[in-house]
């Protein structure tokens, strides 16, 4: 089946909102009563966390257009070993400074470079068929770009924290990630190649299930 492509306006806006509009505020829980019905009890920790985690992970993915923009029709490759190992090993670091595992960082980021790179090599294969979808200007890849996927990993990581007690409960962070996933993914209007790249990034969220 081939892939629908967003319309170009569209498709602009996304990602200039992407890049210009990357909102942390933290979600706010409500206290609870003795007079609370137990039905209406909050789950667990970390629940509450999964939406901004997942409306995160759309935001960095769609900075993947922006990146394979710049990247289109040069001599730089989607693949960047040396950057993708800078980026881990800072995660590995940033994550044992607020004590989450090293290992679950790495991982959680090491999606993120798949899905970015399957991002990236659908939107060149569909510019090589339709150049005019391309999107211009170029973005500054070292300059515009980069520095708001720097700004985003301390943020997801300290939501990987947050989430710790749901993530580790079988059959809870499951459904709960694919109920947030479905709400991001459709308020940005992600296609098909994205939407596939999103359940990429994600999967590693629920290790417990």
């Amino acid at each position: 089946m081939p892939r629908q492509a967003l319309p170009l306006a569209c498709h602009a806006a996304a990602i200039a909102a992407v890049l210009f509009a990357v909102t942390t505020a933290p979600t706010q829980r409500s206290g609870l009563t003795a007079t609370d019905d137990p039905a209406s009890l909050p789950g667990p920790a970390g629940l509450e966390e999964l939406p901004e985690l997942a409306e995160l992970t759309v935001r960095r993915l769609l900075l993947a257009d922006a990146v394979a923009a710049a990247k289109y029709g040069t001599a730089t490759p989607v693949t960047d070993p040396a950057r993708e190992r800078e980026l881990l090993d800072a995660v590995a670091e940033h994550s044992v400074e607020i004590g989450l595992p090293a290992q679950t960082g790495v991982w959680f980021f090491r999606a993120q470079i798949e899905a970015a790179t399957l991002v990236q090599h659908g939107l060149h294969d569909r510019w090589q068929a339709r150049p005019a979808l391309l999107p211009q200007p170029r973005p500054d890849l070292a300059g515009e770009v980069r520095p708001q996927l720097d700004l985003l990993t301390p943020r997801l990581l300290h939501l990987l924290k947050e989430t710790e007690p749901v993530r580790g409960v079988p059959g809870r962070c499951t459904p709960a990630l694919a109920e947030a996933r479905r709400a991001a993914e459709t308020r940005a209007g992600l296609d098909r190649l994205h939407r596939d790249a999103l359940t990429l990034a994600l999967a590693p969220v629920c290790a417990a299930d």
